[in-house]
């Protein structure tokens, strides 16, 4: 078999080429075959290097209708076009292109790989495809699933299976003592063997913060520049405890577009609990009454 498909998937672009090596230099290849038939039986030689130019089999790169015929017989011959060229795959092992008409694969190439044993004439097809050109539209390079999946596309039916080394999550039992601050976050797990077997790690809480912060409540966010007082003075404030309760906290304002939600102790709206607008009169206005009739109006010339 050849290298066709693993050259291609490693994003090789050899071209094939229309000028194959002239019969004295394909007969010049097959002299040290012939020798070495006749010759007494050697050691087994070590593999000719990567870099030794591989000659164009002259014999197997005629062979064009045997290459179209091997394709005929795949995809019918309706679908095939021109010849495009030929390409040495290595010793004997030749590459054949042909244009594909089909409209549904535009820029696509019909291949078929031929060999041919040593000293002899016969031509072997190995193997046909469809292969993209240059310019064919193909698939966008695969991605996990787990790159591709965003918070918002999680919906009620779905579940994420559990990630095991999550960078975000650490074992209960390493957290580390209670330090004099009161961190929250460094507590003990009192739950452990009987409660959360995972918690946030530093990581995991870092990178909480920064989507938070960079979130339409924090700091930065449109209603935050606008706003005349920040949510670290509203009374709606509810603080978080741990080390982010000096950065952030949840509103419990129903009439603020945050309300539930994660916002930055820097960020604000129109509905904070300590700010007020010049207020208007709610009295109702005086009746206004025409009394002039249409007969009293006067009219002006000019």
């Amino acid at each position: 078999m050849s290298s066709l498909f693993s050259d291609w998937l490693a994003g090789q672009s050899a071209e094939p080429t229309n000028d194959p090596a002239p019969a004295e230099a394909a007969s010049a290849a097959e002299a040290p075959v012939k020798a070495e038939a006749a010759a007494p039986a050697k050691p087994t030689k070590a593999p000719r290097a990567s870099s030794e130019k591989v000659v164009l089999d002259a014999q197997l790169a005629a062979a064009i209708d045997t290459a179209r015929s091997a394709i005929a017989e795949v995809a019918g011959s309706s679908v095939i076009g021109d010849h495009l060229g030929t390409l040495a795959e290595g010793t004997r092992l030749v590459t054949h292109y042909f244009a594909c008409t089909d409209p549904i694969y535009r820029g696509w190439r019909w291949v078929a790989v031929l060999a041919r044993a040593p000293r002899s004439k016969k031509v072997t097809v190995c193997e046909t495809a469809l292969l993209p050109g240059p310019d064919s539209l193909v698939a966008p390079e695969w991605i996990p699933w787990d790159q591709r999946v965003e918070p918002g596309d999680l919906t009620p039916r779905d579940t994420l299976p559990k990630v095991e080394d999550d960078p975000n999550l650490q074992q209960g039992f390493e957290q580390v003592e209670e330090t004099s601050d009161g961190n929250l976050d460094e507590i003990p797990n009192f739950e452990f063997g009987l409660g959360r077997r995972r918690v946030l790690s530093p990581e995991g809480i870092s990178s909480a913060a920064t989507r938070w912060a960079e979130s339409e409540t924090g700091a930065e966010s449109d209603f935050a520049a606008k706003a005349s007082a920040h949510c670290s003075s509203c009374g709606y404030l509810m603080p978080l405890a741990g080390s982010l309760r000096q950065k952030f906290g949840v509103c419990a304002n129903g009439w603020s577009p945050a309300d539930g939600k994660v916002v930055a102790l820097d960020f604000g709206c129109g509905a904070h609990s300590e700010t007020d607008i010049s207020r208007q009169s709610t009295d109702p206005a005086e009746a206004v009454v025409d009394d002039y009739s249409a007969g009293e109006l006067e009219f002006q010339e000019g």
